[in-house]
């Protein structure tokens, strides 16, 4: 389906809606009597399959729900995996990911994204098991990584060598990069977060676009230390997303968004969550970032200087000690 189907939603019938509940289903979210309405019950199995992914829960079928059904499918050995553009995707390439990281081969994070991380991790894999080195994960490397296991649920390699990226990054304030994203309307407050950031010597570049992918390429592309993205809300809700996918999360990202989260209770009052989610924003990019939403959108802009400065304090804290030093309780 091209994106000019989506999103379904509730009331709206038809094929898509039957396909929508066949991959339901592939991905253990059944639909009783699912037909090719989009029912109450649809709503339902999408909004749990969602929270299931990290995503934003609204109960609508929209481009992003779509390609994470299409990523639910993929099982490890059902296809070839090796690097091309765009880049594959799919659960196969976030197990593929967890089991070389659990093996000690780093695969950067285990995002379900097959970059330039996981080849390397891959040919170092095969070289390893005595295999041809053609980064390219077929039956012969399953075979050999179905003997070698990989498949415990501990912290895969890739944690502990993020840390060490972390730690080992020294360098001044006016050498390090912010960007800071939002879709649009919230000019004057993210104007406010930039000049308060800029006043303590950071480099800051901010995107205004509705799609955070359009957010990740742009902050990749400059190599920034931080993304920090701002949303507000018409719900009472307060949240502070950083990248987290099954066993993996980014110590970065959870490290800052607990120390926003912290330096915002002032503007913002006690009821922050701090929460693990797959955002494409968060999945995508390659360095720490956190997705703040504030609702009611009133209090954005009535605290917009106080969250200025928490946000701008939090993260010269951030800059200076990157990594948590011991396990942290969220707000």
């Amino acid at each position: 389906m091209n994106d000019e189907g989506l999103p379904l939603k509730l009331g709206h019938r038809g094929p898509q809606v039957r396909d929508l509940h066949r991959r339901l289903g592939q991905a253990e979210f059944d639909v009783a009597d699912a037909g090719d309405e989009y029912t109450d019950a649809t709503r339902a199995a999408v909004e749990a399959f969602q929270r299931s992914r990290g995503l934003e829960a609204d109960g609508e079928c929209g481009r992003h729900t779509w390609a994470a059904l299409a990523e639910a499918a993929h099982r490890l050995g059902d296809r070839l995996l090796y690097l091309q553009a765009p880049m594959l995707r799919g659960d196969d390439v976030g197990e593929l990911q967890h089991r070389l990281g659990a093996l000690g081969f780093d695969a950067g994070r285990i995002d379900g994204i097959f970059g330039p991380d996981t080849a390397r991790a891959l040919e170092s894999f095969q070289r390893n098991a005595g295999l041809p080195t053609d980064a390219i994960f077929g039956p012969e490397s399953l075979a050999a990584l179905n003997r070698l296991g990989g498949r415990e649920a501990q912290a895969p390699v890739t944690t502990v060598r993020e840390r060490e990226r972390l730690r080992s990054k020294v360098a001044e304030l006016g050498d390090r990069t912010v960007v800071i994203g939002e879709p649009g309307g919230l000019g004057t407050v993210v104007d406010t977060v930039a000049r308060r950031l800029r006043n303590r010597g950071l480099r800051v570049e901010i995107v205004m676009h509705p799609d955070g992918s359009h957010h990740a390429r742009l902050a990749n592309e400059l190599d920034a230390d931080v993304y920090i993205g701002l949303r507000a809300d018409d719900a009472p809700q307060i949240t502070f997303a950083y990248f987290a996918s099954g066993t993996f999360s980014s110590a970065g990202g959870s490290h800052l968004a607990t120390l926003l989260a912290a330096s915002c209770i002032g503007a913002l009052g006690p009821a922050i969550a701090c929460a693990g989610r797959r955002l494409p924003v968060l999945r995508e990019t390659q360095m720490a970032a956190v997705d703040l939403r504030i609702g009611p959108a009133t209090l954005l802009s009535e605290q917009s200087m106080a969250i200025a400065d928490a946000i701008a304090d939090a993260v010269v804290e951030w800059l200076h000690d990157p990594v948590a030093t011991s396990d942290e309780a969220m707000p």
